[in-house]
């Protein structure tokens, strides 16, 4: 007795139609007339768009469908497609390997970009347009120089750094200032949120005191008041006598 199991059966090409799908595509290819094999392909198209509700959301989800009909049939049916045919080669095409950029940076915590910048600044012939991009470059570089490192940086410091990235081609005049940096620390959230718990507690617990003094009053009304003067006491002895020490001595 042999068994019928996923792992004895030839592998799905495409799983998510399942393999009633796989078997008809299959039955499509040994069909003998093309008018029969269209037929039942144009059946099998509208069961794949039934089987996929989501490829509706798809631009153009039919020629989709007829791509997934060919990669299913291993591109061997030969029916009359309404769009261009898909070559195998097209389909399973390997994206081109990206080449890591190796770029020798000389200070990192300026980057690349700023090289890139001087660079450009650097072979711009007008002197006026030149020394207006040296500025910006100068501001940009004091920016990223406070991005990594939190502490204050003399303007000095940003002006030498750009003479020598620039090889002393890019000079600003002797105290020019660049722009203030102001970076603003951020309180973290928890602050906020004790904050607003503590403030939920204190107005709860002046709830809870109006409420009690709002009893309190009530019950002094009521006649149970411990002074002894305004209300009508009730005994809880059931109309007995309570019990003291006469009545034991009796």
């Amino acid at each position: 007795m042999t068994f019928d199991y996923n792992s004895t059966r030839p592998q799905l090409i495409l799983a998510e139609y399942g393999r009633n799908v796989q078997n008809m595509v299959d039955h499509i290819c040994t069909l003998p007339t093309k008018e029969e094999r269209n037929r039942l392909a144009q059946v099998v198209i509208d069961m794949m768009g039934v089987l996929n509700p989501h490829l509706r959301d798809v631009s153009d989800f039919k020629h989709k469908l007829w791509d997934h009909l060919h990669i299913i049939s291993d591109f061997k049916i030969d029916v009359d497609s309404p769009y261009p045919i898909q070559s195998r080669e097209n389909i399973r095409q390997k994206p081109e390997q990206m080449r890591y950029p190796q770029h020798t940076i000389r200070y990192k915590h300026y980057g690349h970009t700023v090289e890139e910048m001087i660079a450009k600044a650097k072979s711009i012939p007008d002197e006026e347009v030149r020394q207006r991009m040296t500025l910006s470059i100068a501001n940009f570089m004091k920016l990223a120089y406070m991005t990594w490192n939190k502490d204050s940086v003399a303007d000095d410091l940003i002006i030498e750094d750009l003479a020598q990235l620039s090889n002393g081609e890019l000079r600003l005049p002797e105290g020019t200032v660049l722009t203030k940096v102001d970076l603003k620390v951020q309180t973290p959230g928890n602050r906020i949120k004790q904050n607003t718990t503590s403030s939920n507690s204190g107005s709860n617990f002046k709830n809870n005191n109006n409420n009690n003094n709002t009893n309190n009053n009530n019950y002094k009304k009521q006649g149970h008041s411990g002074g002894g003067g305004g209300g009508q006491k009730k005994s809880f002895s059931g109309g007995k006598k309570p019990y003291t020490n006469n009545n034991y001595k009796k």
